[in-house]
This record gives C-alpha cells, structure tokens and sequence, in this order.
C-alpha cells in the first residue's frame, strides 16, 4: 500500500458510503441547500457559466448544475469527415499505443486492455496493438461525454469497483487505478473499426448516466452486460451519449492502424469536447 497519507486514506475510507451520501446531498432539490452548494462550486472552481445554457439559480439540483448542457456553438465540431472528435472536456492523461495488451496509466504504470473491459480476452485483443487516450474531466469541466465518431452502439458492460479519486496523484500511484474502479465500457461499431468508450468512475461520483438507458446502476456488485442490435442506438460524430454525476475520466481504444494522434497532441495538454485529438487513417 502506498505511503502518500492521501492514497492511504483512501484505501481505508468507505468510498462506496461517501459517494452514495455525496449523490444524495447532490440530488437534492431542496432550494437553500441546492443554491448554496451551486453557489460555493462556482466560486471555487472558476465555472465559466457564460458558456452554460441556463442561468445558476435555474437548476433543479447540484447534479442538474454538474451535468448543465452549453449553449448552442459553444463546442464547435471538428470536420467528422477526417478527424476523431474528442469526447469531453477535460486533461490528456495519457496517449499512445496500447502494446503487449498493456494501457499506460502513468510512468511505471500499466493495465490491460482486458481488464479494462471486464476482463473480455476476444474483446481486448481487437485492439491489441492499437491506440488509445485517457481524458481526465476535472470538477470545473463540462460534463457530458460525447461520441468521438458516428457509429452504432453494439453493448454496454457495467463493472463494479472501487472508487479512488482521479487525478495525476492517484494514477502514479495506484496499481491499475482505471482498471480497478467501477466503470461502464460502450462498445461502438464504427467506420473506423470497433471503439471503445470507457467512462470510469471515482470518489464521490454519485453515478453514471448514458442517453439510451438513464441511470447506471452505482455502485454495484455484479457485471451487467447488455446487447444491442445494430442500428437500435446510432449516434452521429458528436452526439452526447453519457454524463458523470460529479464526474471522472473518459478512455478511447482504437483498433490497430485506424487513427493517428495529432503530432502536437501529449499529456496534460487541455481539450475541448469536439476538438480533432486523431486523422482517420
């Protein structure tokens, strides 16, 4: 176990208690309390409310605020044609190839692909030798996910686990921090190959949302796998397909030779959700 008193705390602390009580503080609608909270976040974190549809006091609850949508033309669409779109708003973590099945979480750490996946050898070994980004969403960021390319989702799997927090702290020093937390994996089939978009949970993140199921069961104890038929759910380069209620970390796997990183593209550099981060290959 780490030495970091914040990594350690964390391993003792009931993380899935403290996110359930955070997720009910933050579904409330009681107007003082939901005021007060939208009011302290804002001025804490430097929201760019500007860019928000609606004004702060307008929001039926916190999670309302935390998932707001953005005023139309506010994330302008790279041209989808040629370009992956990013997903959301937030920090490149990591970027690179996904070699010998392994994914690199940070510098001396690793997961796999499988694992990742909830444990699906066949899946993971689609995009053995391909590419893959891990976007983290910080609190003052928009926090909708998005479709990086159009395409037709062909199965979700929801994988418990534990909740740590996200952040470039607990990803040097947590062993397979993304591979261990709770998670939902959507599998998309798309022009360029299957993509995986991976949205994992962390501490204090109440839930999961996604745009053709709502609410993702948190906090769960068991693998919920679901099956789609193509064309039940397309979504065009762009579309939301998901939010985190109080929010953490978005993944993109790629099969082999299907895109390419904008060159300037590296960690820690800010993006914006419908921004190009690939060329299609």
């Amino acid at each position: 176990m780490s030495t970091n008193p914040f990594i350690w705390l964390q391993h003792i602390l009931p993380q899935h208690l403290l996110s359930r009580g955070t997720g009910s503080l933050a579904s409330s609608e009681s107007p003082w309390l939901k005021n007060l909270l939208i009011r302290r976040f804002i001025a804490a974190y430097d929201v760019q409310m500007d860019e928000a549809l609606r004004p702060a006091s307008e929001y039926r609850s916190f999670n309302d605020f935390f998932t707001r949508a953005l005023k139309p033309g506010a994330r302008p669409l790279a041209d989808a044609s040629t370009s992956i779109l990013c997903p959301a708003d937030g920090a490149v973590s990591q970027l690179g190839k996904i070699e010998d099945g392994r994914i690199v979480q940070a510098k001396g750490q690793s997961y796999t692909a499988a694992e990742l996946l909830g444990g699906d050898e066949a899946l993971a070994a689609k995009f053995e030798g391909g590419s893959f980004i891990t976007i983290y969403l910080s609190p003052s960021d928009y926090h909708r996910v998005h479709t990086p390319v159009a395409g037709s989702l062909v199965r979700t799997d929801y994988i418990p686990g534990d909740l740590f927090s996200v952040n470039t702290a607990t990803a040097a020093d947590v062993p397979r921090l993304f591979s261990r937390n709770e998670r939902l994996s959507s599998i998309f089939d798309t022009p360029v190959g299957q993509v995986a978009n991976v949205m994992v949970g962390a501490m204090i993140v109440a839930s999961i949302e996604t745009v053709w199921s709502g609410l993702v069961q948190p906090h769960g104890k068991r693998v919920i796998n679901s099956r789609f038929k193509r064309g039940e759910h397309d979504f065009a380069a762009g579309d939301e397909m998901g939010r985190f209620l109080l929010g953490s970390t978005a993944i993109l796997l790629f099969e082999p030779g299907k895109v390419q990183w904008r060159e300037d593209l590296k960690p820690l550099d800010t993006v914006r959700m419908g921004e190009s981060i690939a060329r299609k290959t």
